[in-house]
């Protein structure tokens, strides 16, 4: 049996056009040369919001403030598991040393960046959970200062759950603003900021060209393209949590594929039969988001076995991948391209986006296939060191003499050469490259 496409996608999710890559290349050139300024002009433009950018405390605490205790609880709640989840992270980097070599001892250091700039959308969603999931990995890994940066809304400013989310967490400064204004602000240190090693965290199409753009001088969580979503469904699934959970994640907006993969044809035209009611009971703006998703971007495949629906869900390397079927452990194993994976409907993505702990910055667009989403790891330099005893070092010198003439690199022979004359006079060594 070949797969069946019971439904198929009629567009393909894009991001970086050439408008957008335009646009964003002379906001940044401008900003880079006009600085404070140039950056608040912007602002007053697209956020049309002409108010403090760098919040003081006492706006973070009459923030703060305005947020009922319930969600007080359950920000801190979704912290707390963030947080030690990055903890069990960070702990799986160690700082090693070994001797290669009798009297040669190589290692490596994990090194925080110092400085961490981290974007919280706050367009059409305030994104409370990427305030927790950028500011806290960031804090558990060590950097020393880290700013949080949200787009204000006009007249109002930054949403206050995400000031008391991104204080709680251990932002050093909240920056009220968006877009490429914003990001260009964190990169290139102004407002008396340091300039940021490493930008973090989702955006609109503009931030996530501003990011691809000056990655390189500065570093990055990943290139993101829209979110997506992929549910493996056996005939033991429930269609009606199966249906839920595209259409959750569907509403992210309108180019945000969702693909269903199942070997029981029934579950998928039951499934398919239920998406629309679903959507069509959603808020509005959500409905009119996870309609287009739906119709230009989901995808129902029905595969022969499990083995083949294992197969296409690895080829589409999805960010999220749900897994309700029977035999979990089979799937923990077999699966190997995701950024995140949920096993079981006792579980969601939701969950993941929200408060269980992982990170919901996560590899889109494919990406999945060769990284994975944000961690203390992505904070963190992996350095490397080593020394010697002058003895140790001969046979690595002899070594890299020969090795580096063979190359035509007679420098690099050289550099080993002086330390063999130095360290053992009267000694011969054939440092040529033939034998």
């Amino acid at each position: 049996m070949t797969r069946e496409y019971l439904k198929k996608a009629t567009l393909t999710s894009a991001s970086g056009a050439s408008d957008v890559h335009d646009t964003v290349v002379t906001i940044l050139d401008d900003i880079k040369a006009g600085g404070d300024a140039k950056a608040m002009e912007y602002a007053a433009r697209f956020d049309q919001y002409e108010g403090n950018v760098l919040l003081t405390q006492a706006e973070i605490e009459a923030a703060s403030a305005l947020v009922p205790e319930k969600l007080k609880a359950d920000i801190q709640f979704a912290h707390d598991n963030v947080k030690r989840f990055a903890e069990l992270q960070k702990s799986t980097v160690a700082d090693v040393e070994m001797e290669i070599e009798p009297g040669y001892v190589a290692g490596q250091k994990a090194i925080p960046v110092d400085a961490a700039g981290c974007y919280v959308p706050g367009g059409r969603y305030s994104h409370i959970a990427s305030a927790i999931m950028t500011v806290t990995t960031a804090k558990v890994a060590g950097c020393k200062h880290i700013t949080a940066c949200s787009p204000p809304r006009p007249g109002v400013g930054v949403a206050p759950a995400i000031i008391y989310a991104a204080h709680i967490c251990g932002a050093d400064k909240i920056l009220a603003m968006g877009g490429v204004q914003g990001v260009a602000a964190m990169t290139y240190g102004l407002f008396g900021l340091p300039k940021a090693n490493i930008l973090v965290g989702p955006g609109n199409q503009f931030v996530a060209e501003a990011k691809r753009i000056l990655f390189g001088s500065v570093g990055i969580d990943m290139i993101a393209g829209p979110t997506d979503s992929l549910v493996l469904a056996d005939k033991h699934a429930d269609p009606h949590i199966v249906a839920t959970d595209l259409v959750s994640q569907a509403e992210h907006g309108y180019n945000s594929p969702v693909w269903l993969v199942t070997d029981d044809r029934a579950l998928a035209e039951d499934v398919m039969a239920r998406v629309p009611g679903l959507i069509e009971d959603l808020p509005q703006l959500n409905r009119d988001n996870a309609f287009a998703a739906w119709r230009d971007y989901a995808e129902v495949i029905v595969c022969a076995d499990r083995v083949d629906m294992a197969k296409c869900s690895d080829e589409y390397a999805p960010e999220h991948l749900t897994v309700m079927a029977e035999d979990l452990d089979w799937w923990l194993e077999n699966l190997t391209c995701y950024g995140s994976l949920f096993l079981g409907e006792e579980t969601t993505v939701s969950y993941g986006d929200k408060a269980s702990g992982t990170n919901h910055v996560l590899p889109t667009s494919g990406a999945a296939g060769y990284t994975g989403g944000l961690s203390v790891h992505k904070y963190m330099k992996i350095v490397t060191w080593q020394r010697a005893t002058q003895e140790a070092s001969k046979d690595v010198a002899i070594a890299t003499a020969r090795i580096s003439r063979l190359e035509g690199m007679e420098g690099h022979a050289r550099a080993a050469d002086v330390r063999l004359a130095k360290y053992f006079p009267g000694e011969n060594f054939d440092l040529t490259a033939e034998g």
